[in-house]
């Protein structure tokens, strides 16, 4: 155990999987009080049972595109805790699609989770760290720095969630509210989103995917959802106290081309 976050209060949404399951662990780790959000509660539960923690985190559920309960989340943090220090936008979903053949349904839906869920999540920590700072850490994705012809929804919302993370880095230091924002870039990793994604692609599309993350990542592998969590250790820790409106980039060097 260590102390990189001692006494500090953290929400992670999107906890019960994946990138945020990782982050929730390492901030638990390094001494953190968490409250750790998702859509799939019992997947939460059961994600979080399995670890013999001596100081377990709220595992709440909720819906990151439904602004009613962000307002609950706030009453829940400031009477229990009192207090945010940070705060990670991390749900997401992808789909599949061109901007010739994304449904309707699907880029909105996309949009709503990633994007506005962000946006609401900025907001809602932005409220409570005003008094006394904090740290907001908005996953984005390279699929917000490059483009992908297979996955125009979700390269609009990750754009989004870079652009954005800027604006309200400026706003924050420009009202001296001493919060810092930043968003984190994930590469290539083996997640359930991934796993999931792959299931559904022809074999000859997951064949070639295959190929160019062997060929085209420097590092020549994934990454693992550990490493993004190191990162967001490091944004939510005081060792970044001079860092905000940054792109963190982990992604093997699969955008240095």
């Amino acid at each position: 155990m260590g102390d990189r976050l001692k006494n500090k209060v953290a929400v992670v949404t999107g906890g019960a999987s994946g990138l945020g399951y990782a982050t929730a662990l390492r901030f638990m780790e390094e001494g953190a009080k968490l409250i750790i959000t998702d859509i799939n509660e019992d997947a939460l539960h059961a994600a979080f049972e399995e670890h013999n923690l001596t100081d377990f985190p709220d595992l709440l559920f909720q819906d990151v595109t439904d602004e009613e309960g962000w307002k609950d989340l706030n009453k829940h943090v400031s009477n229990n805790f009192g207090k945010l220090n940070i705060m990670v936008n991390n749900a997401g979903i992808v789909f599949r699609g061109t901007v010739e053949d994304t449904p309707l349904d699907e880029w909105r839906k996309t949009q709503a989770v990633n994007l506005d869920g962000v946006f609401m999540g900025t907001r809602f920590a932005v409220e409570l760290m005003k008094p006394n700072g904090g740290s907001i850490i908005n996953i984005s994705s390279i699929e917000g720095l490059i483009g992908n012809a297979t996955c125009a929804a979700y390269n609009a919302s990750k754009g989004g969630v870079r652009i954005f993370t800027k604006s309200a880095a400026l706003h924050c230091a420009a009202q001296n509210y001493k919060i810092r924002v930043n968003s984190v870039h994930p590469g290539f990793m083996r997640t359930p989103m991934v796993d999931n994604a792959l299931e559904t692609m022809p074999k000859h599309e997951v064949d070639a995917l295959l190929k160019t993350m062997a060929t085209e990542i420097p590092l020549g592998e994934m990454g693992d959802p550990k490493d993004i969590a190191d990162g967001c250790l490091y944004l939510a820790s005081d060792e970044s106290k001079y860092v905000t409106g940054a792109e963190l980039v982990i992604d093997g060097g699969f955008t240095c081309r």
